[in-house]
């Protein structure tokens, strides 16, 4: 089998909604500054967005098996040896799989509560259609093909599985596991759909707990820091190595707001308040943000994320660059950073009270879709 895997949020055609996130500046010495007044950043878009790389992404292969068919699960970048795998040929409906080794050899069921890199939402035999695209002897589809029987077939699978409230900005997206060419040739015509918190590159992230019954906002641990591809956050990775931003904390919105969808400006007043008490504690002082030339980053929840349950955002740390994106930062900013290879310098202090914001938070160049 190999996987055809979408990048999270919408699939590359949906990606790029024009939505804006927020962004805003730290205290100084207890007191609030203005908040950044230029055009919010899409954090959606962000985390999913490594320049066109991202946006031409469509298929990913999980090889080195075989099913109980005998027909090969293969990865032209794999190791060409087989393993027999009863697992996967017995995995259905809610079952969760998970795997170490790069060729996925020894691919397991595991429960859901348990580190796990796929979660299984249906199983559908294209046999079954009407029609010679499927039948005996029928052209093995092409990954345009493929991405196509995704959108048909596993998006509405996946929503029946999620009941409806799938997040497409959450932090899973539909997989697809699909024949080979040579298990297609064979006769295998199963289609395997299911969720994956995805990389930024299209390969799986551990997750834990069944998709259907967590919240979906797509947060990670504070102190994680994200990588940077073309001045833009990418997936998590060692603070020590070039990142983008780093997490401070997350902003549970359900603690404040109650029934439908809050207003946008709501949401940006309670998540700066509480994202930048959080940066305070973080770094030791109000005024460690403005001497390391940080600023505050974080997005929104939209309507449709709200009403599929996710109440989450992320609190992050970076340097923007005018119209670039971010630069690239080194080290914890709990530490001593490095921003495109120099020290910061610390802005002089003009003896006010409230310092001006700081630079950084410009809009970005327009993304790839």
């Amino acid at each position: 089998m190999s996987t055809d895997d979408e990048p999270q949020t919408p699939a590359p055609a949906d990606t790029a909604s024009g939505d804006a996130a927020s962004a805003g500046t730290a205290e100084q010495a207890g007191t609030r500054g203005p908040s950044l007044s230029a055009p919010k950043l899409r954090w959606g878009l962000l985390a999913t967005a490594a320049g066109a790389v991202v946006a031409a992404l469509v298929t990913m292969a999980v090889s080195g098996f075989e099913n109980e068919s005998g027909l090969e699960v293969h990865n032209p970048a794999a190791p060409a040896h087989t393993v027999l795998d009863k697992e996967f040929g017995t995995a259905s409906t809610g079952d969760c799989l998970s795997w170490n080794k790069a060729d996925r050899s020894d691919l397991v069921k595991v429960a859901c509560d348990n580190r796990h890199l796929f979660e299984v939402a249906a199983d559908i035999d294209m046999s079954r259609y009407p029609g010679v695209e499927f039948g005996p002897g029928s052209r093995f589809p092409d990954s345009l093909r493929l991405t196509e029987l995704k959108e048909e077939h596993c998006v509405p699978a996946v929503q029946r599985y999620m009941n409806g409230k799938f997040d497409p900005r959450g932090r899973y997206v539909v997989g697809l596991m699909y024949p080979s060419a040579d298990g297609w040739s064979a006769g295998d015509r199963t289609l395997r759909c299911g969720l994956q918190f995805s990389a930024s590159t299209g390969t799986p992230l551990p997750t834990t707990g069944s998709a259907a019954e967590q919240d979906q906002s797509k947060v990670f641990e504070p102190g994680t820091c994200l990588g940077i591809n073309q001045n833009l956050p990418t997936d998590p990775i060692d603070c020590a190595q070039e990142h983008a931003v780093e997490i401070v904390s997350s902003v549970d919105l359900a603690a404040r707001f109650t029934g439908g969808p809050p207003a946008k400006a709501d949401q940006d007043k309670y998540v700066e308040e509480q994202c930048t008490e959080a940066v305070n504690a973080y770094l030791g002082s109000p005024e460690a943000i403005r001497n390391k030339t940080l600023t505050l980053f974080f997005d929104y929840v939209d309507a449709a994320s709200w009403l599929a349950g996710s109440r989450k955002l992320d609190c992050m740390i970076g340097k923007g660059t005018d119209r670039e994106g971010f630069a690239p930062i080194i080290g914890s900013a709990r530490g001593d950073i490095l921003i495109n290879g120099q020290a910061p310098v610390p802005p002089p202090n003009s003896g006010r009270s409230t310092p001006a914001p700081l630079p950084g938070a410009a809009p970005l160049p327009p993304q790839p879709r």
